[in-house]
């Protein structure tokens, strides 16, 4: 498993997303499979991947506010420790603001 930031990790489930066009309604339906409840929907299909990624963003944001754990995607996970961040960005290479 490798452990990735918050933008790759939100490529990863974009990458498991489901568009489908709702002729009754005229609109393009986008779910993320991979977090529970996930979907949104669009006039087209770039107006519907802009809010799914709004919605996968927030899905993931609540559920670390409430101490859950984001699901492994793709064999990847979100960093949340030091230890995990590490994996990413060695400390030595790490740039402080």
């Amino acid at each position: 498993m490798r452990y990735v930031g918050f933008k790759d990790y939100v490529r990863e489930i974009l990458k498991t997303a489901e568009y489908k066009r709702d002729s009754e309604l005229d609109c393009v339906v986008a779910i993320a499979p991979a977090l529970k409840g996930c979907m949104t929907q669009g006039d087209n299909f770039e107006e519907a991947r802009d809010n799914l990624i709004d919605a996968i963003e927030l899905w993931i944001t609540v559920a670390l506010k409430d101490g859950e754990d984001a699901p492994i995607i793709n064999n990847t996970q979100l960093a949340t420790s030091v230890e995990q961040i590490e994996q990413i960005i060695p400390m030595e290479n790490a740039v402080y603001a």
